[in-house]
C-alpha cells in the first residue's frame, strides 16, 4: 500500500515545479532533468535554473516536505547530467542536421534556434557554447545547431564542459551557500526563483532589444 502511494505521489509530480521534482525524484531527478533540458529537444521547458539553486537549497536541510539531499551526490549528478546531455544533443545535430527542429511546432523552440544561431554568428564557438548555457530554451537548443553547423566537435567538447560546469556547479552552490547563511530562507524561495529566472532572461531580452535597434539603424540607413 505504501509502495502504491509512493508511486503514485511521483507519477502526480509537477515537472515544471523544481520543489516537487525533488521531493518526488531526489538527485536522481536533477540528473535526469539536466540531461533533458540539454539533449533533447522536448525538454526546453523544463526548470533547469530554478531546479539547480533549489536543489542546492536543499541540501542544508532547509525546505518543506522534509527534503535534505546530499551535496556531493548532487553535485555530480548536476555536472555529468548537463555534460552528457549536451554531447548527446550536439551529436544528434549532427547526424540529423535541421530535420529535428523543423519537425517542432513549437514557436518557442524556432525561437529559441534562431538566437542560437546569431549568438555563434556574432560570438564565435566559443564564447557562444559558454554565454547559451545561461539562457533557457537557448541553452537546449544550441547544441544540435552546433552540430548542424558542422562546429568541430574539440572545440564544442570542450567549450560545453567550461560552460556546463560553471552553471551546474554554480547555481547548486549559489543555492547551498545561500542556504547555509540565511535562516528560514525557504520562505523566501519562491520570490528567488522568479530572480534567477528573470535574471537568466536577461541576455535574450538584452540581444532582442540590440536587434531591434540594430534593424531600426538598417531601415533608417
Amino acid at each position: 500500500m505504501a509502495t502504491s502511494l509512493s508511486l503514485g505521489s511521483q507519477l502526480a509530480v509537477n515537472v515544471l515545479d523544481a520543489q516537487s521534482l525533488l521531493a518526488a525524484f531526489g538527485v536522481l531527478g536533477v540528473g535526469v532533468v539536466m540531461f533533458a533540458e540539454t539533449g533533447l529537444l522536448i525538454g526546453f521547458f523544463l526548470p533547469g535554473d530554478s531546479l539547480l539553486f533549489t536543489a542546492g537549497l536543499l541540501c542544508t536541510g532547509t525546505g518543506q516536505h522534509g527534503v535534505k539531499l546530499s551535496l556531493p551526490l548532487l553535485l555530480v549528478a548536476a555536472a555529468v547530467g548537463a555534460l552528457t546531455g549536451s554531447q548527446v544533443g550536439y551529436l544528434l545535430g549532427r547526424k540529423a542536421g535541421g530535420a529535428l527542429l523543423a519537425r517542432s511546432r513549437s514557436a518557442r523552440l524556432h525561437e529559441g534556434a534562431q538566437r542560437a544561431e546569431e549568438l555563434l554568428e556574432r560570438y564565435g564557438h566559443a564564447k557562444a557554447i559558454v554565454l547559451a548555457r545561461f539562457v533557457p530554451v537557448v541553452r537546449t537548443v544550441l547544441n544540435p545547431m552546433a552540430g548542424a553547423l558542422q562546429v568541430p566537435v574539440r572545440t564544442f567538447t570542450v567549450w560545453q564542459v567550461v560552460g556546463g560546469l560553471v552553471w551546474s556547479l554554480g547555481l547548486t552552490l549559489g543555492g547551498y551557500a545561500l542556504g547555509s547563511s540565511v535562516p528560514n530562507v525557504d520562505k523566501y524561495l519562491l520570490p528567488m526563483i522568479a530572480l534567477i529566472v528573470a535574471i537568466s532572461l536577461t541576455p535574450l531580452a538584452l540581444e532582442l532589444l540590440r536587434s531591434r535597434r540594430a534593424a531600426k539603424e538598417g531601415v533608417r540607413g
